[in-house]
Parts: C-alpha cells; structure tokens; sequence
C-alpha cells in the first residue's frame, strides 16, 4: 500500500507537526486555567434583558483583577473566570456585571478553587494521564503476546506496544499544541480539567483504531504465505482497515462539528480539542504507527 511506501513523507508530515508543538510549549507555555492554578468560577444570568459583554468587560478591566476571562453562555447568561476574590472584589465584579445595577442579575453559581487544590488537581491531572497510558501499554502487551510466533519474518510484541505509545503521544501532543498556540492568541483557552477529560477520550479513540490495524497485521501473520513479507502483510492489512477507519472517523468528526457550531459555549473547547485529537489519531494510526512497525522490524533485521 502506498501508505508504506511513503511512510517517510508521513514520518516528516508527524515530526514538523511534533516539532512545532514543542516549540509551541516552550515559547508560550501553559495558559493554565484555575482548575490547576486556583481561583473563582461566577456564572451570572439575566432574567430580562443581557448586558453588553463588552460594556461590562470595560467595567472589570478597571478592577485589576489580573487575568480574566469572560464568556457567553446559553443566550442570558456569561460565565466569568477570575482569580481568588475578596469578598470587597467579589461586590466590584457582581456591580461590573450587573453595569452599576442598571441590569437586572441572578447569581446562579460561584466557585472558588485554592491554590493548594489546584495544584492537587494538576497532579491527579497528569496521574490520570500517565496511568492510562500504562494501562495501555499491558493491555496491548498481553493482547499481542504470542504475536512474535506468526509469521517468517518475527516482530516481537513488546514493539507494538512502544509503537502504539510512540502513536499516542503524537495524538496528544499535536492538540496540546493547538491549544497552546490559541491560548497565547485568546486568553479563554486554558488547559483545564475538561481539556485533560479531553486528552483522555482521545487517548482511548485513538488506541482502539491502532489495535483495530494492528489485530488485522496479527490476523494475517497467521493466514500468510510462504512468500509474503512483513512489510506485504501490514500493507494488506492497512487496505483492509483503511474504509473502516476513515469512515468511523468522519462520523465521529461530524457529530463534534456539530456540537462546535451549534452546540452550548461550555463545551466548545472541548468539541475542539476531541476533534483536533480525532484527526490526529486517525492518522498516527493509518500513516505513522503501522510504517513504523515495518521500519522497526527491517531496521531490526539488519542489526
């Protein structure tokens, strides 16, 4: 398959996408939101008539609240992200909102996250992530464990595990790196618990399309012919999986554009996130992971 083929140009396409993450990461860093930094969540509705975002948002930036941010949600409510408030700057901002109490308000909800827990958060953040990526690695260890039998030319299971997570971390990292890119342009993409939520969703989307062709190699192995070469047999595999993964694919990204487009304001970024994380699955696991099995094992066979 031509997939195979050209697995260079795909392995060039992944490491410039890879790259710029990174670069991404170290020139902007994190705009992390208070979920992991601390600070105050006010949800504010308008039972009669909303007020100008922009008016109120001339109103707050004289309060020194640092950063902020503020956004629509449903169409009489804003949802506003600030530090930790005093209960004076708590006032401020409720009369910022309401334009000096020529609008009618409803405080529907004010959370208020400490530095400590967000910081806890961060750490259960990233264990979750870690732990997930473990799991992954023993679920594919034992699913591929007698692979290394099948076939003339053996590959050994444990590769595609670190194939599998050399995958992963290209799905993850790529979004991450969007997100990054958009948080230093706007200051409402924040690395969040959704985002994270997100990333995890991702993880297990992405790692079921690479079992998907990687059980297909698997099958074939053992179906093969005298003749046949590893790199054949994943080619054939990756043709019979191809339709499969892009249409399953397309169907998720569909139903995530929608929700981007029409849905609430709450869950854009997360719709954004999934649907950025989607098209990079997809093709680490039709472009990157299977040509790198193939180019691990002749690399293999030659030493």
């Amino acid at each position: 398959m031509f997939v195979i083929k050209y697995r260079k140009i795909f392995y060039t396409i992944s490491g410039i996408l890879i790259g710029a993450s990174v670069f991404a990461f170290a020139f902007y860093g994190f705009n992390l939101g208070i979920d992991f930094t601390g600070g105050a969540i006010t949800e504010i509705g308008y039972p009669e008539e909303k007020a100008d975002l922009n008016v109120v948002k001339e109103k707050l930036n004289v309060l020194n609240l640092g950063n902020y941010t503020i956004q629509d949600i449903g169409e009489n409510g804003v949802i506003l992200r600030t530090k930790n408030l005093t209960e004076d700057e708590r006032v401020s901002v409720m009369n910022a909102l309401s334009l000096d109490s020529t609008v009618q308000i409803e405080e529907k909800r004010f959370n208020s996250i400490g530095p400590v827990i967000g910081q806890e958060l961060k750490s259960k953040a990233v264990m979750a992530l870690v732990f997930v990526v473990i799991a992954i690695i023993l679920f594919i260890a034992f699913s591929f464990r007698k692979v290394s039998e099948l076939g003339k030319e053996r590959v050994s299971s444990w590769k595609y595990g670190a194939v599998a997570i050399l995958a992963l971390i290209h799905d993850i990292v790529i979004p991450t790196g969007v997100f990054v890119l958009l948080g230093s342009m706007f200051i409402d993409y924040q690395i969040d618990i959704l985002f994270v939520t997100a990333l995890l969703a991702i993880l297990g989307f992405s790692v079921n399309d690479t079992i998907v062709v990687f059980d297909r190699v698997r099958e074939n192995l053992k179906n093969s012919s005298k003749g046949e070469s590893f790199e054949e047999i994943v080619g054939k595999s990756l043709s019979q999986t191809f339709g499969r993964s892009i249409n399953t694919s397309l169907t998720v990204l569909i139903a995530l554009l929608f929700l981007f487009f029409f849905g609430g304001d709450t869950t854009k970024h997360f719709t954004l996130v999934l649907s950025i994380g989607v098209i990079a699955g997809t093709y680490s696991s039709i472009f990157l992971a299977s040509p790198l099995l193939v180019t691990w094992q002749k690399f293999s066979s030659k030493g």
